[in-house]
């Protein structure tokens, strides 16, 4: 493949900031793509380990075949058992991976998905903010 030049502007519209997700904890759905270790704290990656409370964790490499493309939608969908017009944030580490999982959820018509881009990078190592 060639390299391409594509650029495209970011929209701020799926972008969601720690304020406003730590507002929304219980009212939202939240999914973290990183590993159970990560997760559950097991491997830490910031000041805390753990998760945002309520989160479920979704690995995005459950998003991929063995080739590394997104599996067929059939498999996809029983991945998000989720109602697809309900408010959904993605996050990780650094949202990366939270990107393809957003990616994911949109091929599967999710309406209302949102990446939270500072992740668990920011979240973790804010001391003030909830964590399980």
């Amino acid at each position: 493949y060639k390299p391409s030049n594509l650029t495209t502007p970011l929209d701020p519209s799926i972008i969601v900031g720690f304020e406003e997700l730590n507002e929304n904890i219980g009212k939202i759905t939240i999914i973290d793509a990183r590993s159970p270790d990560e997760f559950d704290g097991t491997i830490l990656r910031a000041a805390r380990g753990g998760h945002i409370p309520t989160a479920k964790n979704i690995d995005w490499n459950n998003n991929l075949d063995d080739s590394g493309k997104l599996k067929p939608d059939e498999e996809l969908e029983s991945l998000y058992e989720l109602d697809k017009d309900s408010p959904i944030v993605t996050y990780c580490q650094g949202a990366y991976r939270a990107a393809n999982s957003y990616l994911s959820m949109k091929k599967l018509g999710f309406k209302n998905v949102k990446v939270y881009l500072g992740s668990w990078g920011e979240w973790g190592n804010k001391t003030n903010l909830p964590v399980e």
